[in-house]
């Protein structure tokens, strides 16, 4: 077990979540981790549990009932919360995700449309509500790409694709670390050499175009005031050193030698999204496409420790209100990240 209190392997988390009862005693810590407080009364104090409805607290002073779902992506489920956890645990650990048929399999979900839901709604509480700004100290690279393809029986020169703009940290690596590129080698001893630059915290958004007032929000609502700013010649960027970036553009003109010197991260970023959104999901709806960056997003930052991200996905949900099934497919319904929030004060991988 990790000193925090979650677990980090399988067998652990067999270990610890074996019925609805301790994942309801796990969610009521993670709520309320310095006592249960009413809603209605205030007051603090141990509830009374039932057996048959763990996720149920009662309050001893006043008898009014608090349910651990409400105000969670959870709320307004039937779906035991044994599920939920097996869920989020596979949807935050599995490398390349999972897929809501994959979903249905391993948890034996009856139908298509709970295992779709229940991911979305996962995803929906993937995005902090106080995003922190990345760069300050770290060179951070900013690029957009095109997502989608043709699509099937619209014929050849019916294309569906929708702009995804990025930024991506790029870190150097300390010369003490071990088998770190300080040289000019591929290998070492037999063996390969990390780059001497690594990938440090990303955020994506899906946008409508690549116009500069478009290109220049993005920036500055996700990347630190001075930091130092990497992109290709697009015009889009011509005006962060004004905005108080440390700005430099260099025309690429698809030289690979000059795009791997300038922005060694960013493609590759795009090149890893496109090959899981494809390989694992096998495309999706505009609509939805923000949702899957932000699962990308969530499980990129965390992919050093990944164990810990299904602690995080419920720490994050428990202040998340999740989408309805109705508000999904009407289109009503707007994920998180497709709104840029103010920057704030950097932390480590958030």
């Amino acid at each position: 077990m990790d000193p925090r209190g979650f677990p980090t392997t399988l067998p652990e988390f067999q270990r610890v979540f074996p019925s609805d009862v301790a994942c309801a005693t796990y969610l009521k810590k993670l709520r309320w981790p310095n006592g249960f407080a009413c809603a209605s009364c205030g007051v603090i104090g141990e509830p009374f549990r039932f057996a048959a409805r763990p996720h149920v607290l009662r309050c001893r002073s006043c008898r009014a009932d608090t349910s651990l779902r409400a105000g969670t992506v959870m709320q307004g489920t039937h779906t035991p919360l044994s599920v939920w956890f097996w869920a989020a645990y596979l949807a935050t650990t599995q490398t390349p995700g999972q897929s809501a048929l994959q979903f249905q399999r391993q948890l034996g979900l009856t139908r298509y449309e709970t295992a779709y839901m229940i991911l979305q709604k996962l995803r929906a509480g993937m995005v902090r509500p106080t995003r922190d700004a990345i760069g300050d100290e770290h060179a951070v690279e900013v690029d957009e790409t095109l997502v989608g393809g043709r699509t099937r029986g619209e014929g050849k020169s019916v294309h569906h694709k929708v702009y995804v703009i990025a930024a991506v940290e790029a870190r150097v690596r300390k010369h003490d670390e071990p088998a770190s590129a300080n040289g000019t080698e591929q290998h070492r001893n037999g063996k390969p050499l990390k780059r001497a630059t690594y990938a440090g915290r990303l955020r994506m958004q899906v946008i409508s175009d690549r116009k500069a007032a478009t290109c220049e929000e993005f920036v500055r609502a996700n990347v630190a005031p001075k930091s130092l700013v990497r992109t290709d010649g697009w015009g889009g960027y011509d005006k962060l050193t004004t905005m108080g970036y440390r700005h430099i553009p260099i025309a690429l003109d698809g030289d690979p030698v000059l795009t791997d010197a300038h922005l060694p991260l960013i493609h590759l970023v795009f090149s890893n999204l496109k090959a899981w959104w494809l390989g694992t999901h096998h495309g999706t709806s505009q609509q939805h496409l923000q949702a899957y960056l932000n699962e990308y997003t969530f499980r990129f930052n965390r992919r050093f420790y990944p164990m810990t991200a299904f602690n995080s996905v419920l720490g994050i949900a428990v202040k998340t209100i999740p989408p309805t099934y109705a508000a999904l497919y009407s289109g009503a319904w707007e994920h998180p990240a497709s709104q840029p929030r103010s920057p704030q004060i950097a932390m480590p991988f958030a």
